[in-house]
């Protein structure tokens, strides 16, 4: 199989590199590659990368006779000449090497320069913010389809908003004007996402975090922002019947969802937020208001003197992360309320076993690259060929059949 990018007959040498291979999620990524049929292993080209050729091996030994025939690269992540040697002989590269703040640019840019194909599991809002002022104009030059946002951040979410548009217009003729959602989830936290949200919170980032439009494209934001602001109190919502508080994923999970409504036209009074369910009931009630209490306090304490540095000793590292067992017992639940202008509602379901932060990202963000490596005539180009895109405009149903065919539920349409 030869893998071609947008704009450019030149075949790769790899369909898919791994980047960040030796990390916490990293290493899932190459163990969920060296399990892929045998068929598909026959046929696709990938290798594994980072900057210790001793740890990617290590990685590769670990994953059994399934990532045998994988090469190893190595590259540091700010090694312009080895990043852009990378990029230049693979169609796709598939990132979970954070704080992409810190490790990600240099790869991002190198992808672009090449006409490559980009997914990662970010989370970092002013950070993609920043490639896309830099950089958006190229990729669409050089035909590169840079996707973040592509694990638990923010694939159900954007992925979910955009059936249940599609839904809406499907089942009763009428424009979407709200999706609003209710997560519940189980699960741990590896030391790399923690790494991440800490230095994105602790920085002068923190302020662009809080827009709610920061990742839409220029011209496609409301002059009133009010209605779109992010909650701060707790919530007894009619329609999932049940206290809600606001979700901690949220500032990053709306900006996504936002910037797909821009792309692929959902309608100028599309609105979109979510948040986390708690329960039913004066307990449930109690516990909301105490959750939205400590969670607008943590945000405060994170900027204060030596509070970082004291939470970094206490979490988990970059490279550890929750135990095997964790993980395959974690489990999440996204609940969606669509709204039609004239007050047609459906509901709609996306759920997965597996810890959300580990297992169900490692599964969106591998299936996101082969989206990219195995099936590109199939994806959508409404929102244009190249750039920078999001989960539902990049690749949209190719993504949601392949995670249903690796067991993930995406239901939208429900009444």
């Amino acid at each position: 199989m030869v893998i071609k990018t947008v704009k450019s007959n030149v075949a790769r040498k790899y369909d898919v590199v791994l980047y960040g291979a030796t990390g916490f999620v990293g290493r899932q990524t190459v163990a969920y590659f060296a399990k892929l049929p045998a068929a598909l292993q026959r046929q696709l080209r990938w290798a594994i990368a980072g900057r210790s050729a001793g740890k990617l091996q290590e990685v590769k030994t670990a994953c059994g006779a399934g990532a045998r025939n994988a090469d190893v690269i190595v590259a540091d992540a700010l090694d312009v000449a080895a990043l852009n040697e990378l990029a230049k002989n693979t169609a796709v590269v598939l990132s979970t090497a954070g704080p992409f703040a810190i490790f990600g640019s240099e790869l991002v840019a190198a992808c672009v320069r090449n006409g490559t194909h980009y997914v990662d599991i970010t989370g970092e809002t002013p950070w993609v913010r920043e490639m896309i002022e830099q950089y958006q104009d190229q990729a669409v030059k050089t035909g590169a389809r840079i996707i973040p946002f592509c694990g638990f951040d923010s694939v159900p979410s954007d992925l979910g908003a955009w059936l249940m548009t599609q839904a809406m217009q499907a089942q009763h003729g009428e424009e979407c004007v709200s999706v609003k959602s209710a997560v519940s989830m189980r699960g741990g936290v590896n030391g790399g996402t923690l790494a991440s949200g800490l230095n994105m919170l602790a920085s002068d980032a923190v302020k662009d975090f809080a827009q709610p439009f920061l990742l839409n494209p220029k011209g496609t934001q409301p002059k009133d922002k009010s209605a779109h602001e992010d909650p701060v109190l707790p919530v007894n919502d009619p329609d999932f019947r049940a206290w809600l508080v606001p979700f901690v994923m949220g500032p990053i999970n709306t900006r996504v969802v936002r910037r797909s409504a821009a792309l692929l036209g959902y309608g100028k009074n599309f609105h979109y937020q979510e948040y986390m369910r708690i329960g039913k009931g004066p307990i449930a009630a109690a516990a909301a208001a105490s959750f939205s209490l400590g969670m607008a306090s943590s945000k405060l304490m994170v900027k204060l003197p030596g509070v970082k540095q004291v939470t970094e000793k206490l979490m988990p590292g970059p490279g550890q992360g929750p135990s095997e067992s964790a993980m395959n017992n974690g489990s999440y639940r996204c609940e969606l309320v669509a709204k039609s202008a004239s007050g047609k509602m459906l509901r709609g379901k996306i759920a997965d076993s597996g810890d959300p932060g580990n297992r169900a990202t490692t599964k969106m963000v591998c299936e996101s690259a082969l989206c990219l490596a195995l099936q590109f005539d199939e994806l959508p180009d409404a929102a244009g060929s190249a750039g920078f895109l999001t989960p539902a405009s990049g690749l949209g149903d190719v993504l949601v059949e392949r995670l249903r065919a690796a067991g993930m539920t995406l239901e939208a349409g429900i009444k």
